[in-house]
């Protein structure tokens, strides 16, 4: 199946509101410390029908091609009002930022390298030119656990020794914004970030915070996250050699625990994917969906990836384990949910992925399958 390369757009500096340049031509592996990047992957860079990729050859560039498809940035209204700048090694601090991405912040994750802002992460601050977040002290940018300063944007300091610090440093500004906590939470691993990785996108679409834990012990921020709301329910992601009976114990004493889990961490997505429970989980078993892909190798990406769960067309964030192969139980998934009519498609429903990295994490061949297990098809109803 063919592939269609569509025209980037974005202006490599500063503008006036509504005054465009000429669009660009994408390609695939942009590298972060290319200050194009965002400018190239800010509309996504390699779509098919059902598929449209950010093809970024890392997670810094990702996460500025992403920032800038959810907030073209091209009027006040569709500047962001902040974004959170986070660390690239330090991928649990990344996907709690996530959360920041919900209402009523809605700041979408880029990332620094040390106390260096790479390129492509200049390049979409200027792009996208945060207004200031109006509930969570004006800050432009929130400094997420790095040394990195933005040069000439108000900054808000989010710190934190341990992953668990700084998610409860992250919970607590959410819920000052929000004029109130969550009554549910997301407790992920803090030591097997492919288990985490599905936490990023739900935490963007509601605003519940992703908490960490040991394998066998709960941290005590994440106990007081927790207890702040008062028995609420709490989520577990992935199976027991991943989180132990031991730690949801613990977190049993502290609410109502329910664990999602699958034998690896692609089914552990799948298994999110399909989770519901009341007002908590994707619910994602018809058609009629957004979907996200990323591979499980690349854990930043599932925070650059989060807004994509939070706008547009919505959805859970599904893993791949190697870049040249579909894992099966990720096509019978799709098969489950695929589209389909009966006598005119137009009336139907129909499913979109987003792929997340260039060949390295996801090659065009598998993007092509991915596209046509997403493809409306006819129902036969002969039988």
């Amino acid at each position: 199946m063919a592939a269609c390369v569509l025209a980037g757009c974005g202006a490599q500096e500063e503008q006036p509101p509504g005054q465009a340049t000429a669009p660009r031509q994408p390609v695939l592996g942009q590298r972060a410390d290319d200050e194009n990047a965002p400018t190239t992957l800010g509309f996504p860079s390699f779509a098919t029908k059902n598929t449209t990729r950010i093809g970024g050859a890392d997670p810094i560039a990702d996460a500025a091609g992403v920032a800038l498809a959810v907030h073209p940035s091209r009027s006040p209204q569709t500047r962001p009002a902040a974004v959170a700048l986070v660390d690239i090694d330090n991928w649990q601090a990344a996907i709690s930022a996530a959360q920041l991405a919900a209402d009523p912040i809605g700041a979408p994750v880029l990332f620094s390298a040390g106390d260096q802002i790479p390129p492509a992460t200049q390049s979409a601050l200027r792009e996208l030119q945060p207004a200031g977040a109006p509930t969570a002290r004006n800050a432009r940018v929130f400094r997420i656990a790095t040394p990195a300063q933005p040069e000439r944007l108000r900054a808000a300091n989010i710190e934190g020794s341990t992953p668990a610090a700084i998610a409860l440093a992250i919970d607590r500004l959410h819920t000052s914004a929000a004029g109130g906590a969550s009554r549910t939470v997301i407790v992920a691993s803090s030591e097997d970030p492919k288990y985490a990785m599905p936490a990023a996108g739900w935490a963007a679409k509601t605003g519940d915070p992703v908490l960490w834990t040991g394998r066998e012990t709960v941290p005590k921020e994440t106990v007081e996250a927790i207890r702040s709301r008062k028995k609420p329910r709490i989520y577990v992601l992935g199976p027991e050699r991943v989180v132990s009976k031991a730690a949801v114990t613990r977190l049993e004493k502290l609410g109502d625990v329910t664990r999602i889990e699958g034998e690896n961490a692609i089914r552990t997505a799948i298994a999110f994917a399909r989770f519901s429970d009341g007002d908590f989980g994707w619910n994602v078993v018809d058609p009629g969906h957004g979907l996200v892909f990323a591979s499980l190798r690349r854990p930043a990406d599932a925070a650059a990836a989060a807004p994509l769960s939070s706008t547009g067309t919505y959805g859970p964030l599904l893993l791949l384990d190697i870049p040249t192969a579909l894992p099966q139980v990720v096509q019978d998934y799709l098969l489950d949910i695929q589209p389909g009519y009966e006598t005119d498609p137009v009336r139907g429903v129909y499913n979109h992925g987003w792929l997340i990295g260039d060949e390295t994490a996801i090659t065009v061949d598998v993007q092509s399958r991915i596209d046509a297990l997403l493809e409306i098809e006819p129902v036969d109803t002969s039988s």
